[in-house]
């Protein structure tokens, strides 16, 4: 996220790294990169670097009724099985480090999920990067490692039940368009899903029919990453790495693979000669479909509740208008 978070005092967040990882925090800095979770770079009084994640434990849940330790146990979960996958020897996993009680992830207030990882020197990438062939080839080797990973290393992880978080509220928002006056967008995102609520209404419905697809032929799952995209990679010098392990599910392989691809089969092809899987055509299309669907369901949550119009809030709603002008387009 690119401004920190106005619920989380910096007093809250320095208490929970002395309280868990028993950190004697000699500087903090909050650093604007990556979408969804905030970050912090620590550094300690003996010297040592940290890199620090705080997740809004309201945006794990899968819908507004569900008690916030919902959303802290499927953060829990994906993080405890980042920390298996490296302890089972998949060492470009960049995980959690253990807290005084070996936990991966702890509360900080009511509202936030905190968890440390080591500093790691290396080249980032960003969401929108063109990858290289080199790039695409060295993350698909990755994902082909935590794909055949031991039983071992999905012991914590949770499954994928197909679920979009808060599509309750979408629905809702393209039945009703009144959320009162939560803030500088709630009426422009109101016009526009008034303009194009039919074309999302279909896309809801042809996830539907994909998921029913993908429920007809169940089994073939493995572990995932979830969001293998560029800005969740680093080269360092002793190779690439995977970061940002929230997201870690249990899940059919097209989970990782649909966007990895550059379009001429070519990825998917290399996968299935190196794995002996076929990746299937419908859940590709399935996984990109929901891409889609999770980020208008987040990015409308986020406008129909109080909201001020910050950089981030610009952000998203320039995202908003992208994500539906595409569906609108097809």
């Amino acid at each position: 996220m690119l401004t920190p978070p106005a619920d989380l005092p910096e007093s809250v967040l320095v208490a929970a790294l002395e309280r868990s990882w028993e950190m004697a925090v000699a500087a903090l800095q909050y650093r604007a990169v990556g979408w969804g979770s905030h970050h912090w770079d620590a550094v300690d009084t003996a010297g040592s670097r940290w890199f620090v994640t705080a997740d809004e434990l309201d945006g794990k849940r899968l819908s507004g009724t569900e008690p916030l330790a919902a959303g802290f146990t499927r953060l829990y979960a994906s993080l405890a099985a980042a920390r298996d996958l490296r302890d089972c020897g998949r060492t470009f996993v960049v995980a959690p480090v253990p807290d005084r009680d070996g936990e991966p992830v702890t509360r900080a207030g009511d509202r936030f999920g905190v968890a440390v990882y080591p500093f790691v020197d290396g080249q980032s990438f960003h969401w929108g990067d063109s990858p290289t062939p080199e790039h695409l080839r060295g993350v698909l080797e990755l994902l082909i490692a935590v794909h055949t990973a031991p039983e071992a290393a999905r012991r914590r992880a949770l499954a994928d039940d197909f679920a979009v978080p808060h599509r309750d509220g979408l629905e809702v928002a393209l039945d009703r368009s009144d959320a009162g006056e939560c803030g500088p967008y709630t009426r422009p995102v109101a016009r526009l899903l008034s303009r194009n609520a039919a074309q999302i209404r279909r896309l809801l419905v042809r996830y539907d029919d994909l998921v029913a697809q993908a429920r007809s032929r169940p089994g073939r799952t493995v572990l995932t990453h979830g969001e293998p995209h560029p800005g969740n990679t680093m080269l360092a010098d002793d190779g690439w790495l995977l970061i940002d392990w929230d997201t870690l599910l249990v899940a059919p392989p097209e989970r990782d693979l649909w966007g990895l691809d550059p379009g001429d089969g070519s990825i998917v092809d290399a996968y299935a000669e190196a794995t002996g899987t076929t990746p299937r055509p419908g859940l590709l299309d399935l996984y990109r479909v929901r891409w889609d669907v999770t980020d208008i369901a987040a990015e409308v949550r986020r406008f129909r509740r109080p909201h001020a119009g910050t950089t981030d809030d610009d952000t998203a709603w320039e995202l908003l208008r992208s994500l539906i002008a595409g569906i609108a387009g097809d």
